[in-house]
């Protein structure tokens, strides 16, 4: 798991079926940026935990096609 800042959203107007309906942000995460699935509603300038992988397709459902989503907001 990472965790990051929400810099941003991304909006994609065209894009395959199985992500249909999904948020994504734009995440900093150290030296990396991120384009997540938003799994808890999060907003710009939180800190969020991201699960990578299969662990992210789990928390996004099964037939979304994600490499990182933002699985938790951490408390300040």
């Amino acid at each position: 798991m990472l965790v990051g800042v929400v810099e941003d959203s991304l909006w994609a107007t065209k894009k395959c079926e199985g992500l249909t309906g999904q948020a994504f942000l734009v995440v900093q995460a150290g030296e990396m940026r991120l384009i997540c699935a938003d799994c808890v509603g999060a907003g710009p300038g939180e800190q969020v935990l991201i699960a990578q992988g299969g662990a992210a397709r789990v928390a996004a459902g099964a037939q979304v096609p994600v490499d990182a989503a933002i699985v938790g907001i951490v408390d300040p």
